[in-house]
């Protein structure tokens, strides 16, 4: 099968998925490059125009050349024999749009399916399936009951029901801030929760080709500027990643534990990676991203490092699980 590096994307999410592409590309030189763009037409990309791309977290990423429809490029990818690596994060990319494309054409593609992904996008039901599997998120608080629920808890946390990377984050300290939050739920809908305080931790979880599945060091994050916002992602220098976390022998159990239980839950498929709050309560969920950044400073590939997993071997292991997959 020919590998095909797919990024971009028509969702905010596109200027991660040329940092994600770049780190893909060096890790499989062979791969072809295509570029979704916002007008939802595909472009065939020289290595020498991505890898020298200098700002992809900051500046739109532009090929300069003509694209063909979406369709018309998964109707090629098909008849080639081509398997997609998904270098791609959020919106139709993420939600299950782009993953039943690609079913309905029998196209190989890397990490979970439709359905999984579509589960795992909407942080509502997300939540809902994870409880059911086993693992514990926080409390959803209606819009009409924020006012209370703000009395009660002191803090809230609203974040969009289906977006990723911390974009649309708003952190209630203060009454003022109840406005913002029913500001942007006219935009688009809104999961809202108390704040709960404690470290945050991500796990990732890994199927590999020998049908084995395993849970990777948890991660220990101490946001630069107090929130784990985009800019604090993905700019600041400050924040704090560190792998394997700093986790008492049990939490770090725990963590294993439930982002597999997760994993399970939503039946995502090749990898996916959970996040938690480690409160003084115990393990809070908050969230599960099928397709988690690939950036040379993202998550995932960290976890791998800690694990002893080399970033190409586990691409060429999504590969194999792709093509094993692909309906005919």
């Amino acid at each position: 099968m020919r590998i095909t590096i797919l990024f971009g994307g028509s969702n905010r999410e596109r200027l991660v998925s040329v940092a994600s592409a770049q780190a893909l590309h060096q890790a499989l030189p062979e791969a072809d490059l295509w570029w979704w763009d916002v007008e939802d037409k595909v472009h065939v990309v020289q290595s020498k125009q991505l890898l020298e791309h200098a700002r992809p977290f900051e500046d739109e990423f532009k090929p300069g050349t003509s694209g063909i429809p979406l369709e018309q490029a998964l109707d090629r990818a098909k008849a080639e024999d081509r398997v997609l690596v998904l270098g791609l994060h959020g919106g139709r990319a993420e939600n299950g749009e782009l993953q039943v494309m690609c079913e309905a054409r029998g196209v190989a593609f890397t990490g979970s399916g439709s359905a999984s992904s579509h589960l795992a996008f909407d942080k509502i039901a997300a939540k809902r399936f994870a409880a059911l599997g086993g693992v514990t998120p926080p409390a959803n608080i209606a819009l009409d009951d924020i006012d209370e629920a703000f009395a009660e808890y002191g803090k809230l946390i609203a974040k969009p029901a289906r977006d990723g990377s911390s974009y649309g984050l708003i952190f209630v300290n203060a009454r003022q801030d109840l406005v913002a939050v029913r500001n942007a739920a006219k935009h688009e809908d809104y999961v809202i929760e108390p704040y709960i305080a404690g470290v945050e931790a991500t796990c990732g979880v890994l199927e590999r080709t020998d049908g084995s599945i395993i849970s990777l060091p948890p991660i220990e994050i101490i946001p630069g500027e107090g929130n784990f916002d985009y800019a604090a992602k993905y700019l600041l220098s400050t924040t704090q990643e560190i792998c394997p976390g700093r986790f008492a022998p049990e939490i770090t159990a725990a963590l294993k534990a439930q982002a597999m239980l997760a994993h399970r839950a939503m039946s995502c498929t090749g990898y996916s990676r959970s996040d938690f709050i480690v409160s003084a309560k115990g393990l809070v969920y908050l969230e599960t991203n099928t397709l988690p950044g690939l950036t040379k400073s993202s998550l995932y590939p960290k976890a791998l490092k800690a694990e002893g997993i080399a970033f190409d071997d586990f691409l060429r292991g999504l590969v194999e699980l792709a093509g094993r997959g692909v309906r005919k």
